[in-house]
């Protein structure tokens, strides 16, 4: 058999390690509790195929800390959970490697302990904490204490660390715009980057020529006022000869305008940082470049390898969403790979509570659990009574399970709602993630599908099943506003199918992500688009990357927004208004600013020749409700219960279908 993929699956030796294809797993600062829940959080990475599993973010200092959950590799009191760690990942044959992380004077959970922050430059923290200029005596100990941090980890059996360069910490503040010094440590490119190679050099003199040093470098900051590629290319051959891995990033965590550009969002193209380390790649000749970023299609990961643009492919999210994707190409199911959506939906909920979990990969974070589910007890006939997002997951994980299903839907296609959201083209993933789970469906032996089919009392009795999945799913709430049925009137789904219902000056009532991607999407094909909110505040769901994402789409393509903005009347010539004068309740918002209505009080008529409503969604309650007691299990699932978004559907059909067969 030959491989579709053989560049991406050619090994690469970086100092006297082997590694076994171009797919690097990419650091993701997961360190989740209790430590076996990590351990098996990496784990999966290797066991699908990875040639190497970065474990994300260990910090060499205890005052060099951004966050607390960063792990301790400052001292040795963690040897036996990180040495287990990294046995985990090499005996499934990947290199394990640990991401070194000083954050400099962004270390923020340090000072709020006491200590004292340090950079480049003396200077001012966002919050008021002072930083202190680094003496020559302080850099010398980072350097020492990032050579002692990398030796502990060659102990616990890591066969690569990965200095992080970049994003705004510590190395990138010498090598940034903010280091103002002019002794060695300042200058010119070489005293800039010198901090680097001299973190390199003397991890090599502790560990050896033979043990590589992967160092991630910010290839351009993409911000006005940040260094570009040109400065990039001029740290790379800095570091040529002494780094095993230059891994090419962008952006910087930092500065929220190119947050999400550093992390790329759904509304970039695939791969869309790949140009800086294939323009780095061009200037540096002995030592190999990786590139991060937007990377799920495998034609696309060969080409970057085959053409000699890179020499590896870091994937973060890509292996979150599919830790199995390294191996189904190797293996040719690459048409089965689950490509990650760039919702950023993990990233948000991480910021959050410190847990992972992916919209669609509904193993995220719960690797361990997985691992020891029991198996059923009794094989079932299960029903499915719906096609959506929850109803296919909750058929594919039951029948995976060994019962036999039959998954009713009432139209003619699987996908439920999101369907109509198939022309939009940064939901190009989505659309692909929906065809996987049919034509996963579709091979599956245990599924029987009935479309164009209205699950009622009467079918249910015909059929007879051990176990119902109610997922019917919610439909569009219709606004009782005078004029909402005038000719101009549409509901968001209406138009994601058709826009060409669409006028030229569209006002969309509801600030949620189904408006304000709605806004987006018609705001693309040259629509003037604004939204009106009655909330103080739009909603993204709980996703506040997504609505970071979202803010820069809507100052790129001048989309305005009213909140505590209340319609009272519909007409052929556009929305009557009137501000509710209720403020946002003072809260966290990250990245996007608070937004604001156009008036305090009294009313304002907002032109238009098309009205788009997308108010929420109504749960199918009482129509799920009706097959309650016609089987021994029964159970809601997704927004039937309450509409929430694609994770809650998915994990909670998984999870179901999981529980069936108990008794």
């Amino acid at each position: 058999m030959t491989n579709k993929y053989p560049h991406l699956f050619s090994p690469i030796i970086l100092g006297g390690q082997v590694f076994r294809n171009r797919i690097f797993n990419a650091p993701t600062g997961v360190a989740l509790e209790p430590e076996r829940y990590s351990t098996s959080y990496y784990e999966r990475k290797a066991l699908g195929g990875a040639a190497s599993v970065c474990v994300g973010d260990a910090c060499p200092n205890i005052a060099g800390r951004a966050r607390q959950s960063q792990i301790n590799i400052w001292n040795t009191d963690a040897r036996q959970s990180l040495t287990n760690m990294a046995h985990s990942i090499t005996r499934h044959g990947a290199v394990a490697s640990m991401e070194i992380l000083d954050a400099g004077n962004c270390a923020s959970f340090s000072a709020s302990l006491g200590y004292e922050l340090y950079g480049p430059v003396d200077g001012v923290a966002m919050d008021g904490t002072p930083i202190h200029m680094m003496t020559e005596d302080k850099i010398m100990e980072a350097i020492e204490q990032h050579a002692r941090a990398a030796l502990y980890c060659k102990m616990c059996g890591y066969g690569m660390v990965t200095i992080h360069g970049g994003h705004g910490w510590l190395i990138t503040q010498f090598l940034s715009n903010e280091n103002t010094r002019t002794d060695r440590w300042g200058g010119d490119i070489e005293g800039r980057a010198r901090l680097a190679v001299a973190i390199i050099d003397r991890i090599h003199q502790y560990c050896g020529e033979d043990f590589p040093v992967e160092i991630r470098i910010v290839g351009d900051e993409v911000y006005e006022g940040g260094y570009h590629i040109e400065r990039g290319i001029a740290q790379a051959l800095q570091l040529e000869g002494h780094a095993d891995l230059i891994h090419v990033s962008t952006g910087s965590h930092e500065r929220m305008e190119v947050f999400t550009i550093t992390h790329p969002n759904m509304f970039l193209p695939d791969g869309c940082n790949a140009h800086y380390a294939a323009e780095i790649k061009k200037h540096v000749k002995t030592t190999p470049i990786a590139t991060v970023g937007a990377l799920s299609e495998p034609e696309q990961l060969e080409e970057l390898i085959a053409s000699g643009q890179v020499d590896v492919v870091e994937m973060a999210r890509g292996l979150m969403c599919d830790p199995d994707l390294p191996i189904k190409l190797q293996t040719g199911h690459d048409d089965e790979v689950r490509k990650c959506m760039r919702c950023l939906y993990c990233f948000s909920k991480h910021m959050k509570s410190d847990i992972m979990n992916c919209a669609i990969n509904p193993e995220l974070g719960h690797e361990y659990e997985n691992n020891t589910w029991p198996a059923p007890k009794v094989l079932k006939k299960v029903l499915v009574i719906g096609g959506g997002m929850a109803g296919m997951q909750g058929a594919l994980e039951a029948a995976e399970r060994g019962h036999q299903v039959i998954l009713c839907e009432k139209n003619d296609s699987l996908g439920g709602a999101l369907l109509c959201e198939e022309k939009v083209p940064f939901k190009e993933k989505l659309h692909q993630y929906i065809e996987l789970q049919k034509r996963l469906i579709s091979r599956e032996k245990n599924i029987e599908v009935r479309l164009n089919t209205t699950v009622t009392p009467a079918l249910v009795e015909e059929i007879k099943p051990d176990a119902i999945l109610a997922c019917l799913g919610a439909r569009p709430v219709k606004p009782a506003i005078p004029g909402i049925d005038g000719a101009n009137v549409f509901g968001a789904e209406e138009v994601y199918k058709d826009p060409d219902k669409a006028g030229k000056n569209v006002v969309i009532l509801g600030g949620g992500l189904v408006g304000m991607e709605l806004a987006i999407f018609l705001s693309m094909q040259g629509r003037k688009c604004t939204i009106i909110e009655m909330q103080p505040d739009v909603n993204d769901g709980g996703n506040m990357l997504q609505g970071l994402a979202i803010w820069t789409q809507f100052q790129q393509y001048g989309i305005h927004v009213s909140t505590s903005t209340k319609a009272v009347e519909i007409n052929d010539k556009g929305v009557l208004c009137e501000f509710t004068g209720v403020k946002p309740a003072p809260g966290f918002r990250f990245g996007m600013p608070a937004l604001t209505p156009d008036g305090e009080e009294g009313t304002k008529f907002y032109e238009a020749d098309t009205v788009i409503y997308a108010v929420g969604q109504k749960p199918l309650r009482e129509e799920a409700e009706a097959f309650r007691f016609q089987a021994p299990e029964y159970y809601q699932v997704g927004d039937c219960i309450v509409p929430k978004d694609i994770w809650t559907a998915t994990s909670g059909a998984y999870y179901i279908a999981r529980d069936i067969g108990r008794f």
